[in-house]
């Protein structure tokens, strides 16, 4: 069983940053691929990052590319999702997901994500 706990969420002006972050419990994240992922009002949930067990691969989504890094302090139990340059487009809530499949690497699909957080908000205001 893993716990997932997002913070950092809230309501910025265009251009703009924010750390996310998603807080694990139950398991260390040295022992799953960690995902985020976005839903806007009226639209489908769609992958923004992706970081493996070990931290060494990462993998983004169109809409991330060059603004959002994802990472993860082994330490605290915590990956963290770095976003810059805010748009409007971007105001969704923002949910981390945990993949336990082995060798999965930096997975991209809804369906290879076990366990899933309650979201953060992210609003951002043009």
């Amino acid at each position: 069983q893993v716990h997932l706990l997002e913070s950092g969420g809230g309501l910025v002006q265009a251009g703009d940053s924010l750390r996310l972050s998603c807080a694990a419990s139950g398991r260390p994240i040295t022992s799953f691929t960690t995902g985020w992922f976005r839903q806007a009002p009226g639209k489908e949930r769609q992958f923004v990052a992706a970081i493996d067990w070990s931290g060494r691969s990462t993998y983004y989504g169109d809409s991330a590319k060059g603004r959002f890094t994802i990472s993860k302090d082994n330490a605290k139990n915590t990956v963290y999702l770095q976003t810059s340059s805010l748009n409007s487009e971007d105001t969704a809530v923002y949910y981390c997901a945990a993949s336990l499949a082995k060798d999965i690497g930096v997975a991209f699909m809804e369906e290879d994500y076990d366990y899933w957080g309650q979201g953060t908000q992210v609003s951002v205001s043009s």
